[in-house]
């Protein structure tokens, strides 16, 4: 039995030496006499700061989305105008007077399209309400005849005046125009952001691309200028080819109205050509509707024949017109043009289906580049043609078997029995 002291607890063995053994070493990661390790509140600190980070990252992101939304339409903007611009540049001409130029010509027109767009629709609007006492007479002698009713216009427009409805209609109304003028001051403060940042990135393209490549090795510098160079051919590519086929449509349309007699023909011709080539996907649709309703006011059946000419030169135009265009310029299949619209309108809305044929054509040209290519195998099956098996097919058996003479195949079968047998 081990010796112990008055307490009654076992007394510690002494070492040979007359010294007490030391106690172990406390295991890894263990506190030493109940203290907080060194490194816990620096990692406490260290993530708390970085998410401090994250949340004051992605508030600034948020407060931010519409500068650098507007940022990218600029940038796309000034690839699209740059082919115009370098080509002034190389004339000898200053690239801030040259981008000027371009951008003058540019306004002037959208501003001659906007005005012409709105005294034809003034000029609507007010044949419509000048009719508009014609067109309730008919109504009322329509519901007089088939109702055997006694309405009066006169009594219609007394309750019209009188309704709670219209009173409710004109509140409204006036709290409207206080948001749609809110809504058009934006957008112009919008337009004119834009603007500005895609005249500086026009102008001063050079200097951008310089102050790119100052900060990258020789190699990465080649690699920025190849990418920035195809991004301007298809950017640029994209908008001249789309303006082209503007005005084949519009003056393809313009004729079809000045035939049939509609008014306004130049301007619904300019119309439809716009439209329906830089609004992807719906904007054929959107653009034959306006010419449609004007017809339909002059002759139901003229509506009818401006949507037969609207369909049939949509497939003129997707299967002849549209291939041979842009064949050089925006050479991506249809399916992948339709799919990245639709990716672009679900990331940015009507500004992602702006650019997003130009964005994916870009990736496209620049990973075609990079990715090397083989020749391909003579396989039928990469025709589209099934592979069949080893000996001749079936329908070649029974037309070689139909031009034998009697008897061979069971001369046949009879060898191959002998042989089977042996």
């Amino acid at each position: 039995m081990a010796p112990t002291d008055e307490t009654g607890q076992t007394a510690q063995q002494a070492s040979p030496f007359g010294t007490t053994p030391p106690d172990r070493p406390p295991a890894d990661g263990a506190v030493a006499s109940g203290r907080m390790p060194r490194w816990l509140p620096r990692a406490a600190v260290l993530v708390l700061g970085l998410y401090a980070a994250f949340q004051l990252g992605t508030w600034a992101f948020h407060q931010l989305t519409g500068l650098l939304i507007n940022i990218l339409i600029a940038f796309f903007l000034a690839l699209a105008i740059e082919p115009a611009v370098s080509w002034m540049a190389s004339r000898g001409m200053r690239r801030g007077l040259a981008t000027g130029i371009v951008f003058l010509a540019v306004m002037i027109m959208a501003a001659g399209f906007v005005t012409l767009l709105g005294s034809m629709l003034a000029g609507q609007i007010i044949k419509i309400v000048e009719d508009f006492p014609d067109y309730l007479d008919s109504v009322i002698n329509w519901i007089n005849t088939h109702f055997h009713t006694d309405l009066k216009r006169v009594d219609v427009q007394e309750g019209l005046l009188r309704s709670d409805w219209l009173r409710n209609y004109v509140q409204h109304s006036a709290t409207g125009v206080l948001d749609v003028s809110a809504q058009v001051i934006g957008g112009l403060f919008q337009l004119l952001t834009i603007t500005l940042f895609s005249f500086y990135f026009a102008a001063d393209g050079p200097r951008l691309r310089r102050a790119i490549c100052s900060v990258l090795p020789p190699a990465r510098q080649a690699e920025v200028l190849r990418a920035w160079e195809i991004a301007v051919n298809k950017t640029g590519g994209y908008i001249y080819s789309r303006g082209l086929m503007a005005l084949i449509s519009g003056i393809a349309h313009y004729i079809l109205l000045q035939i049939l007699g509609v008014p306004y023909a130049p301007v619904l011709g300019v119309w439809v050509g716009l439209v329906s080539q830089f609004i992807p996907t719906i904007g054929t649709y959107l653009a034959g509707a306006l010419p449609m309703l004007i017809a339909f006011t002059v002759d139901p059946w003229y509506a009818l024949w401006v949507l037969i000419f609207v369909v049939v030169y949509q497939q003129f135009e997707n299967y002849m017109l549209q291939p041979k265009l842009t064949a050089k310029t925006v050479d991506i299949h249809p399916a992948v043009a339709f799919g990245s619209v639709i990716a672009g309108t679900a990331l940015l809305g009507a500004v992602g289906a702006l650019i997003a044929i130009p964005a994916v054509a870009t990736l496209q040209a620049f990973l075609g580049a990079y990715v090397k290519r083989y020749a391909v195998t003579d396989d039928p099956r990469v025709h589209g043609h099934r592979r069949g098996g080893s000996g001749p097919g079936l329908l070649t058996r029974a037309r070689r078997l139909s031009t034998r003479r009697p008897g061979a195949a069971q001369d046949e079968l009879a060898e191959s029995g002998e042989g089977s047998s042996s």
